[in-house]
Formats: C-alpha cells, sequence, structure tokens
C-alpha cells in the first residue's frame, strides 16, 4: 500500500524523505523547487539482485506545483547501486538515474475537482491515491517504485561476460580457453567392457604362455 493511503498515521517531518507543502499555500499555479541529498533507506532495490545500499548517498530534485486538487511533484533521483553479476557472480556498480511524477492529493479535495472514474474503479483509485498529511508527503514508497524500475533485473559486469564454467566454476572472463574434455556417457559403460575385456585377454594369453614354457621345459629333460 502507498504512503499517504492511511491518514492516521502521522508523518515525521523530520523523516528526509517527508516535504513540506505548506510554503505554496493551496494556491493554483504556484511552484516550488527543492534539492536535497538523504542517505538510502534499507532494502532499496532488487532483493538478492542490486539495489542502493543501505546510507549510500541519493540525490534528490523535486519540483513541487499546486494545483486544484492537490500538489503535483516532479522529479529526479540519482544515486549508485550495487549487485553482482548474474552470470560470473562478480560484484557490479550501476548508475541509477530515475525520474518520476505523481500527485498528492488533499484529503478534503472536492469530489467534483477530482477526474471522474466508473463506480466499479473506485475502491482501485482510492487504493492507489496518494494524499497529503498537513501539508506534508512521503517520498519514500514513490521512491522505491521508480528505484526498482530503473534498475536492471540481470545486471552483467560487461555485455559480453562469459560466466562460470559449468563443470568447476572457473571464471571464463580470466580463461576464454578453458574448457573440459568431454565424455560421453552412453560410451562409458562401453570403454570399461573394452578394458576388462583386454585384461581377460592379456590373463588368458598368459595363462596359455606359461602352458607352452611348462611344455617346453619337460621335452627338454
Amino acid at each position: 500500500m502507498k504512503a499517504g493511503t492511511a491518514l492516521n498515521t502521522r508523518l515525521d517531518h523530520h523523516n528526509p524523505l517527508v516535504f513540506d507543502t505548506h510554503e505554496l499555500g493551496r494556491r493554483p499555479g504556484a511552484m516550488l523547487r527543492l534539492s536535497r541529498e538523504i542517505a538510502a533507506p534499507a532494502d532499496l532495490g532488487l532483493a538478492g539482485v542490486i539495489g542502493v545500499p543501505e546510507g549510500n548517498r541519493l540525490n534528490i530534485k523535486l519540483r513541487l506545483e499546486s494545483v486544484m486538487e492537490g500538489v503535483l511533484v516532479t522529479g529526479t533521483v540519482r544515486g549508485m547501486a550495487a549487485g553482482e553479476c548474474v552470470r560470473c557472480l562478480e560484484a557490479v556498480e550501476s548508475e541509477l538515474k530515475a525520474d518520476f511524477q505523481e500527485m498528492f492529493s488533499y484529503p478534503d479535495a472536492d469530489d467534483r475537482i477530482r477526474s471522474k472514474a466508473e463506480p466499479a474503479d473506485d475502491a482501485e483509485d482510492d487504493e492507489d491515491t496518494l494524499f497529503l498529511e498537513d501539508g506534508l508527503f512521503d517520498l519514500e514508497p514513490v521512491l522505491r517504485d521508480v528505484v526498482v524500475l530503473a534498475l536492471p533485473l540481470q545486471p552483467v559486469c560487461r555485455e559480453d561476460c562469459l560466466g562460470l564454467c559449468p563443470d568447476c566454476g572457473l571464471s571464463l572472463n580470466d580463461d576464454p580457453d578453458h574448457h573440459h574434455d568431454a565424455v560421453d556417457i552412453r560410451w562409458a559403460a562401453l570403454q570399461g567392457l573394452v578394458t576388462d575385456q583386454g585384461v581377460e585377454k592379456d590373463n588368458m594369453s598368459g595363462t596359455a604362455s606359461d602352458g607352452v614354457q611348462s611344455a617346453a621345459e619337460k621335452q627338454e629333460k
């Protein structure tokens, strides 16, 4: 659920991701530009894949525009994400830049001013609506959504990464010519059979040779 839908949750103006719109004075057409550098919150990104490490610096630039039904927030977030290559598992760093735009509505906005929706869509629209609370809005849920969409789903250290050897796990980027002699499992049993027969023949030959040599020794005697 996006922030603002639960109006009984009090926003903390000390939170670096909570912004104040009182300066706009609910005057349609009024505009305010803000710039803020913050420490990234925990779990910002794709869990186990890539994300902005907690505490990393994020640069946020916002333009707040007062409209009849609330405040339109347009912004850009920049930072550095970290993860691991999906092919070779080496560490990966990726520059993050994401643009976004969201409407934060006044809780008491006149329904006649808001865009009309079909009755069947009212519940869904209410759930997706972001609200101002005492002139404040929380940017964190919006930030989480845009960061996830801006990050690669399958990060790679480089486009031509060769990955790992499936047999021993060696990085093929370090040794592109690395390979293992493949043995066809369909012939493995036959190879064993041939080897066993060879040993048996050798044993039989050795026995026959011993018999001939014994007969020769008897004739000499």
